[in-house]
């Protein structure tokens, strides 16, 4: 009795890639549709938990929100899923790649305009999805506060930005895959890592201001309150700024950004409009409990770790014939494949990782909570149940997002479990 050939490992790849893409699209949209049939099915009620302090015309403008924005997600969803197969299974990347070889030959030159045309096309696909987002479902809702004009010179800033910035990166990695043998991974993960935390320093002052103007904070009761209350639990930042915020959108947010002796801590101007002192005081005790659990650097040490697994993966799977031809490209066997690797690798990862995706968002979810609770101790737990309200509300983020939804996507908690905690 004759056994069956086994598969090649070409032919395992292409059956893997496969399976994981339409269980992921499947897991997707099941999650989805929970997500939307949970959110229609409370839309007219005001959970009673909020029936005090959120109107029902509040309650109903976030499920609509909601809706409108998960519906739309399936559809880039199936748009980015045909898209990747394209790609990949159809031979894109394989036909772009060889008229690329036919017009400039093997080498750095062709390798580096073929990651380029690759970003090129793939960000005019997304420029109508971005389009309708922004001036569709963000405008509909109140939201969008950027002309078209706005919107167009923050394209082409970021373009040349992403050109300026982007391009030598990718050539400096290209060359160290090229040039430093078998372990030259551990080479580009070193400079990986070292130029995004150098990114985290120059980001605040030179790029940042870019795309918005950072005033100094002018409140002076309000600079003294928030100058104590960092005082008092031991953070120094470089200044305390205002964000133009509102010219782009009515959303609101505060953040910290920078990093070492470059932090600083930025306030949206929509968020100063709608928030009294002591609610400005316990978002930003918020902030400060995610440096004090030494958040960030957790954060930082993972991205470290994970990537490091990452090339160190790519590292065996650009030597791999059948990494290739199992995913529609034809690699040369004698000239360097460095940006098919690396083009391949970014594709294809997020497919597989995406199933490991709820445990990031567990460890986040309790980040939030831990910063929850060292707000509570510095600051008014009032103040701060007042100021997410406000938030999540100025926001239209549902308070009835579905339970299993949350716990495979959600970074932050749901509002009721988060005021739950903050209660006396």
């Amino acid at each position: 009795m004759l056994n069956p050939a086994p598969l090649s490992p070409s032919l395992l790849l292409t059956f893997t890639f496969a399976l994981a893409l339409l269980l992921g699209l499947g897991v997707k949209f099941w999650l989805a549709s929970r997500q939307i049939r949970h959110v229609a099915q409370h839309r007219d009620a005001v959970p009673a938990a909020f029936a005090s302090t959120i109107t029902l015309p509040a309650h109903q403008k976030a499920a609509d929100y909601t809706l409108v924005k998960a519906r739309f997600g399936l559809l880039e969803l199936i748009l980015g899923t045909v898209i990747l197969i394209g790609w990949t299974l159809l031979g894109g990347l394989d036909a772009l790649n060889q008229m690329l070889l036919a017009w400039l030959g093997t080498g750095m030159t062709q390798q580096l305009a073929l990651i380029a045309a690759f970003t090129l096309i793939g960000g005019l696909i997304e420029l109508p999805i971005t389009l309708y987002q922004t001036f569709v479902i963000e405008e509909r809702f109140g939201f969008n506060k950027m002309t078209f004009k706005l919107w167009l010179v923050d394209l082409l800033k970021s373009s040349v930005v992403g050109v300026l910035i982007g391009l030598p990166i990718v050539a400096l990695i290209l060359w160290v895959m090229g040039a430093t043998g078998a372990w030259w991974w551990l080479w580009a993960w070193g400079i990986w890592m070292g130029f995004n935390l150098l990114l985290l320093m120059v980001y605040p002052t030179f790029i940042a201001p870019l795309f918005n103007k950072f005033k100094p904070l002018e409140d002076e009761s309000l600079k003294a309150r928030v100058t104590a209350l960092m005082q008092r639990c031991g953070f120094a930042a470089k200044g305390l700024f205002v964000m133009d915020g509102s010219k782009r959108s009515a959303h609101a947010n505060a953040y910290f950004t920078g990093f070492g002796a470059a932090k600083r801590v930025v306030f949206f101007d929509t968020l100063l409009s709608k928030l009294s002192p002591g609610e400005v005081d316990a978002v930003l005790a918020h902030e400060l409990g995610h440096f004090k659990h030494k958040h960030i650097i957790k954060r930082i040490v993972s991205l470290f770790a994970l990537s490091l697994l990452g090339f160190a993966l790519l590292g065996w799977l650009a030597t791999q014939i059948w990494f290739y031809t199992g995913l529609g490209v034809t690699p040369q066997l004698n000239a360097p494949n460095d940006a098919l690797a690396l083009l391949l690798f970014l594709m294809v990862s997020p497919i597989f990782s995406f199933f490991i995706a709820p445990l990031s968002a567990r460890v986040s979810r309790k980040h939030e909570f831990e910063a929850d609770a060292y707000a509570v101790a510095q600051t008014s737990g009032n103040d701060l149940s007042s100021a997410l309200l406000k938030l999540y509300e100025d926001n239209a983020s549902t308070l009835t997002p579905d339970p299993i939804y949350v716990k495979f996507y959600y970074s932050h908690p749901p509002a009721s479990e988060r005021l739950a905690r903050m209660a006396p």
